[in-house]
């Protein structure tokens, strides 16, 4: 369990970091805001083709305006993981 909790605090760290808001997640599940639906479903197939499943939510699950990137951090990510997983978000994002 410490391990999953320490991999989240890093991942949202390094996110947050990088210049992304990840909400106001109190889990290892880390959201990052992106507002529009359409910009959450091309920015989560672009870093599908980087290997980074990253699902994008948007309404109904989230209110209109809220749609995000869910991000699942486990237990078994190694740091390496987790930077990669950061250095493909700033990809996609520029």
């Amino acid at each position: 369990m410490e391990k999953l909790w320490g991999n989240a605090r890093y991942f949202k760290k390094k996110m947050r970091d990088a210049g992304f808001d990840t909400g106001k997640s109190e889990t290892p599940i880390t959201p990052i805001m992106l507002g529009d639906v359409k910009v959450a479903q091309e920015f989560s197939r672009r870093l599908f083709e980087h290997n980074v499943f990253a699902m994008a939510i948007g309404f109904p699950t989230v209110p209109i305006g809220k749609a995000r990137i869910r991000v699942m951090i486990s237990a078994t990510h190694s740091e390496d993981d987790l930077n990669y997983g950061v250095e493909k978000f700033i990809a996609v994002a520029n």
